[in-house]
């Protein structure tokens, strides 16, 4: 199960599990985002080469636009993903 929703503040949540079967679901709310957008990871459990191209897709279209994405409190075998491909050298990672 996935689950997408944003707080008063504007940080976006990602719940569950982000693979192929949920990228459609990600990729059209994470496209309504502008500007610097913060995704708060903290209760995601699991990502796919699928769920991680979306959010290299959300980075790369924001950031065109002068903009930015930081991904916020990722679980540690996330963490771990994310370094493995050096991404963590490309994305902002807090």
């Amino acid at each position: 199960m996935f689950e997408i929703r944003t707080d008063d503040s504007g940080t976006v949540f990602l719940a569950g599990r982000l693979d192929a079967s949920q990228t459609t679901l990600a990729d059209e709310q994470l496209a309504t985002l502008s500007g610097t957008a913060r995704i708060d990871l903290s209760e995601l459990d699991y990502i796919s080469s699928a769920g991680i191209g979306v959010l290299l897709k959300t980075y790369k279209r924001l950031h065109d636009g002068g903009g930015g994405l930081a991904l916020l409190n990722l679980p540690a075998r996330i963490l771990n993903v994310f370094q493995y491909a050096g991404l963590d050298r490309i994305l902002d990672i807090r």
